[in-house]
């Protein structure tokens, strides 16, 4: 069991979606320092890709180099050549180039005029990549936690990576964001970003403003924020699942106890692992499977991301309740092979970013949700014996610029609270939040969000955007049994977040 199998447990919940909405991507040939044209799965158009190289330290003039890679979905009628708009993806640890066929499908009206520019940062995909190694001998479908030596597979794939992990940072990224745009030609950019990716973009505010057109932050991480208070965050949105089925009447009588029965399964499991005999996901032939403590919580957050799969979790709970873990399995088979994201360059941003930044208030709150405590527990581990250059006072520091800035949150989200974006917007002199009611992690992704990010870019002001059709969006039901029997909850009258003093 090595670090990327035991650490994807709680990275998941800093992923940019669900693992089953993601598409790898392959480029059909190496990349060259120059432009060269190349395919990427998932979509058929021909795209514009390269590397730039970079030093590893800035402070080394003649230190050792890696390779920056990008990837150019071009536009369909190229209007604004000297314009593109940046999709910075999450994580930390996610390659913006395996994702290109979501973002092309979310922004395909951005990309009717302008380029879609996805660079993989330092550290993910094919920019000097910084994986752990894993082993493929334990299946995940026996794994237990329980058994790891965190520190010791931190130690192991420090060796196995052999470079110099406290450069892989989001401000040293930002350089080589910078170095990119700069050599492929374009003035303005428009930047999204998603989750982690929203922290790269409040960087890229901050210190290049001048090369920024608009900004949109989906799923916000506020500077002032460590990410680790996503523990709580799981802990907000578990608790608006289960009132949810409380207030409605169907759910409420065929799962009458579900917060109850939740709470009764965490004991238990905290106890004990369970050993049941299932039906395999894949194969659907009889084998075994081990249900930890972490493993079921990972299950619940997971699958709070995403509305669809967040539907099915009472239903999941309830059969766990009975005994019958086959709905949990189908849950946990989602992301069974892991999710992509590159766990040292995760554990390098978080080291060297996030660790130390706890207040005492915050820490004494993680202490009472496991998630959270579990969380800071193992990424102390890590960061104990990963070499980090940790930030100073300043890097915590609000935004403060007229940059015009849609800032998107989803009040069912499980990792970035609507609070969040409100916390990030504090010094913002031309902003706008709008909160879907319905949407989980990355609105643009679920809901008509997309075309107001499409406006902003078009427009360049958030002056007309309407958040009205966030609204329109209804409530989706909840599973009543594994024949798929929903119900249809009522529209609820969601106030919209979009008041005057968050227009500032």
């Amino acid at each position: 069991m090595t670090i990327s199998q035991r650490l994807t447990l709680w990275a998941r919940i800093l992923t940019l979606i669900v693992a089953a909405l993601s598409t790898a991507a392959v480029l059909a040939k190496p990349a060259s320092e120059e432009s060269d044209h190349c395919y990427i799965e998932g979509l058929s158009d021909r795209l514009r890709c390269g590397y730039v190289a970079v030093r590893e330290n800035s402070d080394e003039p003649k230190g050792r180099k890696i390779n920056i890679h990008y990837a150019v979905i071009p536009a369909v009628k190229n209007i604004y050549p000297n314009q593109a708009f940046l999709a910075v993806a999450g994580g930390p640890g996610q390659s913006a180039i395996d994702n290109a066929p979501l973002f092309n499908n979310t922004f395909a009206r951005i990309r009717e005029t302008r380029d879609i520019l996805l660079i993989d940062q330092r550290g993910t995909g094919r920019s000097n990549i910084l994986e752990c190694p894993e082993d493929k001998s334990i299946s995940p479908l026996l794994m237990n936690e329980g058994h790891f030596d965190t520190i010791a597979e931190a130690n192991k794939c420090l060796a196995a990576i052999d470079v110099d992990v406290t450069q892989y940072t989001s401000t040293n990224a930002l350089k080589d964001f910078e170095a990119v745009r700069t050599a492929l030609g374009y003035d303005k950019l428009h930047v999204y970003g998603i989750s982690y990716g929203t922290r790269m973009a409040q960087l890229y505010m901050r210190d290049y403003a001048e090369a920024l057109a608009t900004v949109t932050l989906d799923g916000v991480v506020p500077m002032q924020q460590s990410v680790l208070a996503i523990g709580l965050a799981v802990d907000r949105a578990v608790d608006l699942l289960i009132s949810e089925c409380e207030t409605l009447s169907q759910c409420q009588t065929q799962f009458p106890s579900l917060r109850k029965t939740l709470a009764t399964i965490e004991a238990e499991l905290m106890l004990s692992p369970v050993k049941a005999q299932i039906f395999h996901p894949m194969t659907g032939q009889p084998t075994e499977f081990l249900l930890t403590h972490n493993k079921f919580l990972s299950v619940i957050r997971l699958a709070l991301y995403s509305p669809t799969t967040r539907v099915l979790l009472p239903y999941a709970i309830h059969q766990a309740g009975g005994k019958n873990y086959q709905a949990v399995l189908g849950l946990y088979s989602l992301t069974m092979e892991g999710i992509d994201i590159a766990m040292g360059m995760h554990a390098s941003v978080v080291c060297s970013e996030d660790i130390h930044r706890l207040s005492t208030d915050l820490t004494t709150e993680l202490e009472t949700s496991y998630v959270g405590r579990t969380m800071f527990a193992e990424l102390s581990k890590v960061c104990s014996v990963w070499p980090s250059n940790k930030v100073d006072d300043t890097f915590s520091a609000p935004i403060s610029n007229d940059i015009p800035t849609l800032l998107l949150s989803g009040e069912l989200d499980p990792a970035t609270p609507p609070d969040w974006a409100t916390l990030a917007m504090t010094d913002m002199k031309n902003a706008k939040h709008l909160v879907a009611p319905h949407a989980a992690h990355g609105v643009a992704m679920q809901s008509c969000a997309n075309r107001l990010v499409a406006q902003l870019v078009d427009e360049g002001s958030i002056e007309e955007l309407d958040g009205d059709c966030l609204k329109e969006d209804r409530p989706r039901g909840f599973y009543l049994n594994a024949n798929g029997v929903d119900i249809f909850t009522p529209p609820i009258e969601a106030p919209l977040r979009t008041n005057s003093e968050e227009q500032l």
